[in-house]
Order: structure tokens, then sequence, then C-alpha cells
């Protein structure tokens, strides 16, 4: 897992954004997917230039933290410019679920190799 953080990040956005339209029956379209996925991927494009510059890694769980807010800040703009929506339960929920997966697969990964 710490071979490929960015892919790992990239794919629990992906699993954010397909659960979050099969949820709201929105479909699970490749125009869809797109359509809300970009500005989370933009998002996560920033947060990881940002943590790139202080240990070019992006494993640490820090790193997953900066790496969530940057995410859905940015995601959120750009989803208001773009005419989305950005309820404030919406907001919450992907707060929850990216901190949760975007920081807990590093705990995860630092947790099992701090034990071999």
């Amino acid at each position: 897992m710490k071979k490929y953080p960015l892919a790992i990040d990239v794919l629990f956005i992906v699993l954010f954004v397909g659960i979050g339209r099969s949820a709201h029956r929105h479909g699970i379209t490749l125009s869809g997917m797109a359509s809300t996925l970009w500005p989370f991927a933009a998002g996560l494009a920033v947060g990881w230039l940002s943590t790139w510059r202080r240990h070019h890694t992006g494993t640490a769980p820090l790193d997953g933290l900066v790496i969530v807010v940057f995410t859905v800040a940015l995601a959120m703009v750009l989803r208001v410019v773009s005419g989305q929506g950005t309820a404030v339960a919406f907001i919450i929920v992907a707060l929850a679920f990216l901190t949760l997966f975007l920081v807990g697969w590093r705990l995860l990964t630092r947790e099992i190799l701090r034990r071999r």
C-alpha cells in the first residue's frame, strides 16, 4: 500500500462518488461519474501537491488529513462554481468518509509496518 498512495486515494475518491451517485439514484454512467468526480479529483491533486513538498511520499497520516481538507474544501468551491450542490450534510458526509478512508489506510499501514 505504501508503494501507490496516490492510486489508493484516487480509488477511495471514486468509491465515494460511486456510492453517492448510487445512493441518490443518479446512476453510474461515465459522464455522471466524471461530472461528480472532477471537483474531488482537482482537490485531491492540490492536496497531494501540498504534501509532496514536505515529504515526497504522501503516506503519513497527517498527509492524509491535509489531503482530505484540500480535497473537500476545493471540491465544494468547484461544485458551487459549476452549479452542483453543496448541502451541509453532503459536506459532513464527504469529510467523514474521506477522513475515514484517506487517513484510515495510512494509519493502518503505519501500524502494520510498525509491528513487523
